[in-house]
């Protein structure tokens, strides 16, 4: 088989490492994929703008692709699953009707208020100063979101009134987000800790992957603005085998049945962001597409060949599949430009990356690089996830910062205390 995995950063690379790994697949493709992409045995890349579709349409015909796995969700939203399919071409990731779960928090909320999914109490607004009337009634702490996609950056969660209003001018006003941001949902806040939760669907059958945690704040304790994650751990301690359980009936499988109910069947990832609380399990934010950096602790666990799963969400066979996963944790760290998730230079040299994989269990996924002159630079705000699987979560985590020290770029920073959470949750 020959596929081609849409996307450029880490996720995208963890894919293509996954993918390779079947004997079923003689070629992996990225458009436009990154140099980690074209390193691997069976991976190349091609010239292609995500949104570039008649263009991925004559590649997909001309290489006779036999699955293309879209990773970014702003051409899902856009409708590439949807374009492709009707050319006769298979294509893994949900329709752009589906999609709109990730594409408009509003949509979201308003979907989860009729299928009774559990969820924060929300209002949506169109006018900035009806908004901030709003967070003035309600008071702090409270959560602001843009509307629209902001690569994991238009959320605020204010601790203080003052705070909340900010984030309204930043997003309405100043238009931060761009048009993300002309609309906001105003959220109540959850207490709890976070847990993330992919899983496969088919239209009708859903089967959860394993638990992770991201860390979105930039800075260590999460502190600082949110990014599009810092690091993440799997398995995620806070996400028991009951509280799965409950995730699975509460949350995932009203999602596709209802999906289903509204004439856009979901096949592809749905990912749940949740906030596990007292009373269970709440939905923090849906995504339509495998998390970032989630992804890249997940799949270094998953023991069964990822290529006949993805085919069978696309059949609609799932409930045939059987998936495993090793017992062992895996953890990542994410490695950023200085300034980052702010403005920050680019064309920064790389180094260690080589030294670092070379300890067992230590794979370096590349999410914004680039190849120049034979040099490897940085092209992106976050730039490495550095990866390490290991027998216990602690020696897991002095791995994957062993692995981290030895590879450098200029004004590179990481989060020091990725897996922390789960240390304390495990009482270590």
């Amino acid at each position: 088989m020959k596929i081609l995995i849409i996307g450029s950063g880490g996720r995208e690379h963890a894919l293509a490492w996954k993918i390779a790994q079947s004997p079923l697949v003689a070629r992996v493709y990225g458009a436009p994929g990154n140099p980690g992409i074209a390193s691997l045995d069976k991976g190349a890349c091609v010239s292609l703008a995500v949104d570039d579709f008649a263009g991925i349409k004559a590649f997909v015909e001309e290489k006779d692709i036999d699955l293309t796995v879209v990773g970014p969700e702003d051409p899902l939203t856009k409708g590439l699953v949807d374009y492709l399919e009707e050319g006769g071409d298979r294509a893994f990731g949900p329709s752009a009707g589906a999609a709109q779960l990730e594409a408009s928090k509003a949509f979201a909320k308003a979907f989860m208020e009729r299928h009774h999914i559990p969820t924060a109490a929300w209002a949506e607004f169109n006018d900035p100063s009806e908004a901030a009337a709003y967070v003035r009634e309600k008071g702090a702490p409270i959560v602001i979101k843009a509307d629209g996609l902001a690569a994991g950056k238009g959320v605020t969660v204010a601790m203080d009134v003052e705070t909340a209003l900010r984030a309204i001018d930043e997003a309405m006003v100043q238009q931060a987000f761009g048009s993300a941001g002309s609309r906001v949902v105003v959220e109540e806040f959850m207490a709890g800790e976070e847990a993330s939760i992919l899983a496969f669907c088919d239209g009708k059958t859903v089967v959860p992957m394993a638990s992770s945690q991201d860390h979105k704040a930039a800075f260590d304790g999460d502190k600082g603005p949110n990014t599009g994650g810092m690091g993440a751990y799997s398995p995620a301690p806070v996400v028991t085998a009951e509280m799965e359980r409950r995730i699975l009936e509460e949350v995932l499988q009203p999602v596709v049945r209802g999906m289903a109910e509204e004439g856009n069947p979901y096949k592809g990832i749905l990912y749940a962001g949740l906030m596990i609380t007292e009373e269970g399990p709440r939905v923090v934010e849906f995504n339509v597409r495998f998390g970032d950096p989630e992804t890249q602790v997940v799949l270094p666990r998953m023991k069964t060949d990822l290529v006949p799963v993805l085919l069978a969400c696309c059949e609609g066979r799932l409930d045939g599949e059987r998936i495993e996963y090793h017992d062992t944790p895996c953890v990542t760290v994410v490695m950023a430009s200085g300034g980052y998730p702010g403005s920050y230079a680019k064309g920064k040299a790389i180094s260690g990356i080589a030294a670092a994989e070379e300890e067992t269990g230590v794979s370096v996924f590349q999410a914004g690089t680039r190849a120049e002159g034979g040099a490897l630079l940085t092209n992106g705000g976050r730039v490495l996830n550095v990866t390490a699987t290991g027998d216990a979560l602690p020696e897991t985590i002095a791995k994957a910062y062993r692995a981290v020290g030895k590879i450098s770029f200029d004004g590179a920073h990481y989060r020091t205390d990725i897996g922390g959470k789960a240390l304390r949750r495990i009482g270590l």
